[in-house]
């Protein structure tokens, strides 16, 4: 539990002083209800600054239940090649499983103690929102409504991304504003759903939406041939591809991207000590890139010269501890998933099937948008 000693004095005697003046007004209250009313509303409001403040006292302890069950509970997608796909043995992969493993790193020492937790769209923030996992890794857009109205907060961006189509390669289709009248397959209950209706209302163009609650009853309806196009996110759509053994020369991705959509991690607003502990954890794995350190070369990295990488590394004591975990959970982060341009390149890039090209996900340097904050 929090407490602030100090609003808590002053909202009470806020509440004090309201009383204090409806009972010295007592003889002029009756002839002055605008005074009665004033009165009434900032005790009112003083009373509910402090229902407030008790509740904002209640800030649940996410990190040490975390540390206590022995296990971070990650939320991922039921399976996203490149993001995060099960094994025949239950193993997952993928860049969404990798910021997991790095999180847990940090707290734990291995990226081992992490538990995967498969929703599908509809499924994924109600688990979150209710405590089923501590952290929703699920290729999920940062948007305004789903950081106030559904209580979230986002880590950094891990993939900006954008929705696009795909079809068949020999079909006639060159440009998404060529699809009037199409059938077009969307998952429900996404950000893909809404940005395609507004793409071809803002271009004014009639379509025939083939909406499906399940992801795979998409693409499934796509490759049938009920439908001519499929909408997703880019690198959702070479991720289908791929995991179905295909090419471009089979399927092609039109051009045009249609939305911004940054995918990033989402935690509950409720513990400020885990919410660090994720947020510069994954800032870490960026700045890793930057600096040089490696999965392979991180334990002589510690001896550089660079003083913010000895800061990354814990050679200079002390980051780790104020976030409540060791010194070295950077290192440990580090050393079980590498860097964000190592966990980029095995998951999506060019050593993996998704073949994508790093893009606007490069560093910022070398004219992306990855760009961590300093760690000191």
């Amino acid at each position: 539990m929090i407490n602030d000693g100090v609003t808590d004095s002053l909202v009470t005697r806020t509440v004090y002083n309201s009383i204090r003046e409806v009972a010295m007004s007592k003889k002029t209250i009756t002839k002055s209800p605008k005074l009665l009313g004033r009165l009434a509303a900032t005790a009112a409001v003083a009373i509910l600054g402090m229902s407030l403040f008790a509740a904002s006292s209640q800030a649940a302890d996410t990190l040490g239940a975390i540390k206590k069950r022995g296990a971070l509970n990650c939320g991922v997608n039921v399976g996203l090649a490149g993001f995060s796909i099960p094994d025949s043995a239950g193993n997952w992969t993928g860049l969404d499983v990798d910021i997991c493993r790095g999180i847990a790193a940090a707290i734990f020492g291995t990226g081992d103690k992490v538990k995967f937790f498969p929703y599908n769209a509809q499924q994924r923030f109600t688990a979150l929102q209710s405590g089923e996992v501590d952290i929703l890794s699920r290729n999920t857009t940062m948007t305004l409504t789903r950081d106030s109205k559904n209580g979230f907060e986002f880590l950094p961006v891990v993939y900006y991304d954008g929705a696009q189509f795909m079809v068949k390669t020999n079909s006639k289709f060159k440009s998404a504003k060529e699809l009037a009248n199409q059938s077009i397959c969307v998952q429900s209950g996404t950000t893909t759903e809404l940005v395609m209706n507004e793409f071809f209302n803002s271009n004014k163009i009639k379509f025939k939406p083939v909406v499906m609650a399940e992801q795979i009853d998409s693409e499934n309806a796509f490759f049938s041939g009920r439908c001519q196009a499929l909408v997703t996110d880019g690198s959702g759509l070479a991720a289908v591809r791929a995991g179905r053994n295909l090419t471009d020369k089979d399927y092609r991705i039109l051009p045009e991207v249609i939305s911004k959509e940054p995918l990033a991690a989402a935690i509950r607003k409720d513990d400020p000590n885990f919410r660090t502990v994720a947020y510069w954890t994954v800032n870490v794995l960026m700045a890793a890139e930057e600096f040089g350190i490696t999965k392979a070369n991180v334990d002589q990295m510690k001896s550089s010269d660079n003083v913010e990488i000895k800061r990354i590394l814990g050679v200079e004591p002390g980051i780790g501890a104020s976030m409540g975990i060791d010194d070295s959970w950077a290192y440990n982060a580090i050393k079980a998933v590498g860097n964000y341009g190592e966990i980029f390149e095995r998951n999506v890039g060019q050593g993996s099937a998704l073949k994508l090209k790093r893009g606007l996900n490069a560093q910022w340097n070398k004219g992306g948008l990855v760009y961590a904050p300093p760690i000191r």
